[in-house]
């Protein structure tokens, strides 16, 4: 028989779709925060953005990593791939400082990084 049975090729292939599914929501960012709700759409992301969070105590961490509010900029230069078109998510908890988040915005910002965003959940509407 001189034909290619692709049988088994598509089931290990929706196996490990099905695998990837599953796990890719347990990729994210692993610091604990509180994120507010808002009515905004979901952005279509192409790349895995550098992710900056601020907990409600005002630690800042850049991906998982606690950093000192002064080394962000530092710390995000170095790991930037795209340099200042790098996309930037800042999470910030909802009972977190407004003033510490806009902070870490206004030094990411005066560094020269225009993709700057604020992530949210999706509102909850009540019908």
């Amino acid at each position: 028989m001189s034909e290619i049975n692709v049988t088994p090729f598509v089931d290990v292939m929706l196996v490990l779709l099905i695998i990837f599914m599953v796990a890719a929501p347990l990729l994210t960012v692993g610091v604990p925060i509180d994120l507010p709700e808002t009515q905004a759409n979901a952005l279509n992301s192409e790349t895995q953005p550098i992710t900056i969070s601020v907990n409600e105590q005002g630690q800042v961490f850049l991906q998982e990593t606690e950093v000192p509010i002064d080394e962000v900029v530092a710390k995000l230069e170095a790991i930037a791939r795209s340099g200042y078109d790098e996309r930037i998510y800042v999470r910030g908890d909802r009972s977190a400082d407004y003033g510490t988040v806009m902070r870490v915005m206004a030094r990411i910002s005066a560094a020269g990084y225009r993709r700057i965003g604020l992530v949210t959940l999706q509102e909850q509407t009540e019908r």
